[in-house]
């Protein structure tokens, strides 16, 4: 390599590195559920940014699940910006980077952050969820189902460790056998890997869990198909993880049925983000995927708080890009403008009954609304036009209302906005039941 190409890929290193440090919503979360003791179980989900099903079965354990006995810790988004970029590693496999790994990487302070906290003393047992290729099968059938395939196993680097949960094929097995009984189909049957990493295998001498059992800690990769669906592999992957947590005596309630369509809908039902203390809430079930106008606080970063850890918002010029995992699902351009501060209740008639409601809230709405005059504030029903010129006091019925304006792709929900003089005061969701 010339002298050229090294300060190019040198620079390049700098600016990835800046950028990784720089925004804050590329950072992992370390979600703690349960009450702390000495016998916790850590699930680490979105190591490689390409395997959706791993990320998105952690992300469910935080926002799905309640640990009624025990403690688990979840990582869903390990490798944020791989999950965003929609890469195996942008700068490098991450499970690759577990044994030595130069502090000049990009990816450094995130790789010891997690190994501090699997070293951690409260922690025994480790779960990496992964998507492999195919279907593993310990004998040759096809190119799709052999050995070289990755797709529905448990994996383990060795037979046996010193330490707690130390018998590792025997839980292995044990996770198998639980994931068998509730096979959607039989081709999805899961099998022991057993990686033999410590027989010399230089590649997974590299990665998360095998840093994990020589830190004495018993640790498993869990591997759902890429021929499946995305739902699919999560299913697997919690059928899994409820296994393990039933070994280690923790106890849970989960908020949805064990199967495909209930796994399908807690991804995809009930997502949200609020902006701004809760001024704006957006339901993204079915956002549209671009809303123009969208009153964003001038000259400041975005505040926001989301219902799940693999949502964040990024920006782009005078463009917000929401992102949930891989997927984008809407796009706000930015209507700049000062924001005014209060937050005060204000008032409808929702169906001829009064209501009193606060900026953020999503107000159902039957047959009709009306939205009370307030000479504080200048309101706007986005999407409906009529000869006054103010649009308070005034039954509005959906087919009344553009539907271009809604916010979601049914046209169902629309935007009440209020401004006080030239500053965004708040916003107040209608929707209209189908």
């Amino acid at each position: 390599m010339n002298l050229g190409m090294l300060k190019f890929f040198s620079l390049l290193l700098l600016l990835t590195t800046t950028l990784l440090s720089s925004n804050k919503h590329y950072d992992f979360e370390l979600i703690k559920k349960g009450i702390d003791n000495n016998n916790t179980l850590l699930v680490v989900g979105g190591i490689q940014g390409d395997e959706p099903g791993g990320f998105i079965s952690a992300s469910l354990l935080a926002t799905h699940y309640e640990i009624t006995k025990g403690s688990v810790w979840i990582v869903p988004n390990l490798n944020f910006y791989s999950i965003i970029k929609r890469s195996r590693g942008p700068y490098g496999d991450m499970n690759r980077k577990f044994a030595d790994l130069s502090q000049k990487d990009p990816e450094y302070k995130i790789v010891q952050r997690i190994k501090n906290y699997i070293k951690d003393d409260r922690v025994k047992l480790v779960v990496n969820l992964h998507d492999g290729s195919g279907f593993y099968r310990p004998k040759y059938i096809d190119k799709l189902h052999s050995p070289y395939r990755w797709g529905q196993c448990s994996i383990v680097d060795q037979e046996n460790i010193d330490a707690k949960y130390g018998n590792l094929k025997e839980i292995s097995s044990q996770v198998v056998k639980y994931v068998n009984k509730n096979l959607m189909k039989k081709e999805h049957k899961y099998h022991v890997h057993n990686t033999r990493t410590n027989e010399g295998d230089e590649e997974m001498a590299k990665s998360l869990t095998y840093f994990a059992i020589n830190n004495s800690k018993a640790a498993f990769g869990n591997e759902a198909s890429k021929s499946l669906r995305t739902h699919e592999r999560v299913y697997y992957h919690l059928l899994a993880l409820e296994k393990y947590m039933q070994i280690m005596g923790i106890e849970y309630k989960r908020k949805f049925n064990m199967n495909s369509r209930g796994v399908y809908a807690a991804i995809n039902n009930d997502i949200y983000i609020s902006l701004y203390d809760n001024k704006i809430k957006l339901p993204l079930s079915k956002i549209r995927n671009y809303l123009r106008y969208f009153p964003i606080k001038k000259d400041q970063e975005v505040e926001f708080r989301a219902s799940n850890p693999l949502l964040t918002i990024i920006k782009k010029d005078n463009e917000y890009t929401i992102q949930y995992g891989n997927r984008r699902l809407s796009r706000l351009k930015a209507d700049y403008m000062e924001h005014d501060e209060l937050k005060p209740e204000v008032e409808f008639l929702v169906d001829g009954e009064p209501k009193n409601v606060m900026f953020g809230d999503i107000i159902e709405v039957n047959n009709k609304f009306l939205v009370k005059n307030d000479d504080e504030y200048r309101i706007n029903v986005i999407g409906f036009s009529n000869e006054r010129k103010k649009e308070t006091d005034i039954d509005i019925k959906k087919d009344q209302i553009a539907k271009r304006f809604s916010i979601d792709k049914s046209g169902d929900i629309y935007r009440v906005e209020y401004y006080k003089e030239d500053k965004f005061a708040g916003m107040v969701l209608v929707k209209f039941k189908s």
